[in-house]
């Protein structure tokens, strides 16, 4: 089998080095599957970009997705990075595991959103109807559902990279969920 090696910032394009700078700069080190991204001239950027667009999603919300999406999608690397990202938006370790699972018994409003985008990643797009009426009853607009698809399509290009590559994760690792689902 291939090994994917995590490039270092002399191994990769000018363009990279400059976001690998940015990202130094920005959270102190270079998270291992950007770097990843970086084997690519062009990728690291891109994603960059679809990943820190405008959205309609709050910060917690967009978590509550991201957790949802590599539950599902069985991604050690980014479940434990997004663990690490929803305790800095102010999530508790039962919070976390709940989204992880697709649901949230404290957040109606985040149980919906929970709940589509685990099923939205798990029927690969083709929504149950009670699942996104709910989402609607919850408050949430058609614009919300979009950016919720495009953040479930941003997550998932990060899930298929790493379970791709296996780089090494480089945030405390996620705990294995052990939790009923609703």
């Amino acid at each position: 089998m291939t090994t994917f090696n995590v490039p270092t910032r002399a191994e990769v394009s000018e363009n990279n080095q400059a976001i690998f700078d940015n990202l130094n700069k920005a959270l102190g080190f270079v998270p291992n599957l950007y770097a990843t991204y970086a084997n690519s001239d062009t990728a690291l950027e891109n994603y960059l970009n679809f990943a820190n667009a405008k959205t309609s999603l709050s910060a917690k919300q967009k978590e509550a997705v991201n957790l949802a999406v590599s539950e599902v999608n069985a991604c050690l690397y980014c479940l434990s990075a997004h663990t690490a990202i929803g305790k800095m938006n102010g999530f508790t370790d039962p919070q976390i595991l709940e989204l992880r699972a697709g649901f949230s018994t404290v957040n109606t409003k985040l149980d919906a959103l929970a709940k589509l985008a685990k099923n939205i990643t798990e029927n690969r797009g083709k929504t149950d109807a009670s699942v996104l009426e709910n989402f609607f009853n919850a408050g949430f607009t058609k614009g919300n559902l979009i950016d919720t698809i495009a953040l479930v399509g941003d997550k998932t290009i990060s899930n298929y990279v790493h379970s791709t590559t296996q780089v090494p994760v480089d945030f405390p690792v996620a705990q294995p969920l052990e939790l009923e689902t609703v």
